[in-house]
């Protein structure tokens, strides 16, 4: 931020998803937003042009309630190394391999943070939510359309683990537990539960995570699937549920220096 005045503002997070791009300014003293969020559907055609097109409708949205020169965090559904998407889920795949953060750079004049979806979930939950102030290993697992993923140790994200994709009993894992598919096959939650408890006995065993907070919509109904998955690590529901995306990016957007894995040109930066 420019001046002391200036770094009590909120900062802006964007979340870019499938079907709608959502933001809202975020209190970073408590993770809550300060404005109404606003959503505006994302364009049929959702390449980098359009979509930052967009996105710069939501900047000029909020100008007057964010510092004129902070940092913005966008999320996106894709892998994010160092600036650069590498893959695309639900948006068009001229995503790939694309230098998205400098796009919207240069379509919004200030600096961008970007980030895979899952892990600002994980930053926000880890600041915010259900993995508050932890000391350890947590792992976040988003269960949707698909599973996302995000590791952080002691506060530091390691950017785009993409776990929903390890391959379980010969299939990719999201193909078999993610939320979607439950709703796909009309799996009951016991059900369900034995391919989640499947998941997880492979992701211990990789990992060994002291914490797995299980976010995605269907975490409101932890109740009936979480108490029935028999792991070492703890879990628990995640708290932020819809916000987390937007509440993550913004935190990182102010905070990048301290997570090396987000660094535009990391041999020359860290």
């Amino acid at each position: 931020m420019s001046d002391a005045t200036a770094g009590k503002r909120p900062v802006l997070g964007i979340d870019i998803g499938g079907s709608g791009i959502k933001g809202a300014p975020v209190d970073l003293d408590t993770g809550e937003f300060t404005g109404k969020r606003l959503r505006i559907d994302t364009p049929s055609k959702s390449t980098p042009k359009n979509v930052a097109a967009v996105v710069g409708q939501i900047v000029e949205h909020f100008s007057d309630q964010i510092s004129a020169d902070g940092p913005i965090g966008v999320t996106i559904p894709a892998v994010v190394t160092h600036g650069i998407t590498r893959s695309a889920a639900n948006i068009d795949k001229s995503w790939i391999d694309c230098e998205a953060e400098k796009v919207f750079e240069d379509h919004l004049g200030r600096e961008i943070l970007l980030v895979n979806d899952a892990d600002a979930a994980g930053v926000a939950e880890v600041h915010y939510g259900a993995a508050k102030d932890h000391p350890g290993l947590v792992l976040l697992t988003t269960l949707g359309t698909g599973i996302g993923t995000a590791i952080l140790y002691r506060g530091v994200l390691v950017p785009n683990s993409e776990l929903g994709h390890i391959e379980v009993d010969g299939h990719d894992a999201e193909s078999r537990a993610a939320s979607s598919v439950k709703d796909k096959e009309g799996l009951s939650y016991s059900q369900w539960a034995k391919r989640l408890q499947r998941y997880y006995e492979v992701i211990e065993q990789l990992l060994w995570p002291d914490l797995i907070v299980v976010g995605g919509g269907v975490s409101k109904d932890s109740d009936k699937f979480l108490g029935k998955i028999t792991i070492n690590a703890e879990m628990v529901p995640a708290k932020l549920l819809n916000t987390a995306g937007i509440v993550g990016a913004a935190w990182l957007a102010d905070n990048r220096a301290t997570n090396p894995g987000l660094v535009r040109n990391p041999t020359n930066e860290m």
